[in-house]
């Protein structure tokens, strides 16, 4: 078995030369792509939320395994790196990319629920992580990665993400599983 051989996203491809171009660096690998795929698929007329749109790369995996009743909203900081994202995805009436605060949004949408949550970003991972996992509906998922240590990490950032995995290991109402593959993984289950 060779986990490096995947099946790319229809849009994956141009993202990833768009991405290039501009020297995005910050993309999940093709293996975070491949298990957000199984795991969306997996959610029929599911509501996603992803956390950290950047370029869009994550998004076309997201996008490619929905049926077309799901829907999925991308939140995002960085407008100028959204600009490739909605270049792809604007067409897709299933898609929502939102250029604003992901903190802000978290807690102004508190009565959103979501099948699964692909936290990205500084926003639903790192801050406001309880308010984030109540968006998660019950059986749904929440899903970080790099866990692992990252060339792009800034200095003592080993400290944010062992602090929130003892987080996550104390939290009630949730099953896990910790991945040492791909960048480093994290799947919840929320069960109530």
């Amino acid at each position: 078995m060779n986990d490096q051989q995947i099946v790319l996203p229809k849009n994956y491809t141009a993202i990833k030369e768009e991405s290039e171009k501009i020297n995005f660096n910050m993309s999940s690998d093709l293996q975070t792509g491949s298990i957000l795929s199984t795991l969306v698929t997996s959610k029929p007329n599911g509501k996603f939320l992803e956390l950290g749109t950047g370029t869009g790369l994550s998004l076309a995996w997201i996008v490619d395994a929905m049926d077309e009743n799901s829907k999925v909203i991308s939140i995002d900081t960085n407008e100028a790196y959204q600009v490739i994202a909605k270049k792809h995805f604007d067409a897709d009436d299933r898609v929502i990319i939102m250029c604003e605060d992901g903190i802000t949004w978290i807690k102004n949408n508190q009565q959103e629920k979501f099948d699964l949550i692909f936290a990205d970003a500084w926003p639903g991972k790192y801050e406001a992580f309880e308010e984030t996992l109540a968006l998660v509906k019950r059986g749904g998922f929440y899903i970080i990665d790099d866990m692992l240590p990252q060339p792009n990490w800034p200095a003592g950032h080993e400290e944010n993400v062992e602090r929130l995995i003892s987080e996550l290991e104390a939290k009630k109402g949730i099953r896990l599983t910790k991945m040492n593959w791909s960048t480093g993984l994290i799947i919840v289950a929320k069960i109530n």
